[in-house]
């Protein structure tokens, strides 16, 4: 696993990005979304999911990105 500095990735990339790869897994993240509350920390809010999808996302983390 290669590691990045946070610096150098903006958190509308990551996002975009992180949807992109839960959408080829089947996987949608309704609140996922730059958090704009803090941006000095250039976080990415995930926002809350019902059960079955966090379950689905697990499955597709341990299946190397497949659900």
């Amino acid at each position: 696993m290669t590691t990045t500095n946070h610096q150098a990735i903006t958190p509308s990339t990551a996002v975009e990005s992180l949807r992109t790869a839960l959408t080829d897994a089947g996987i949608v993240l309704p609140s996922l979304a730059v958090d704009t509350a803090s941006p000095h920390l250039g976080l990415v809010e995930l926002g809350r999911v019902r059960a079955d999808v966090a379950a689905q996302l697990a499955v597709a983390l341990r299946n190397g990105g497949r659900a």
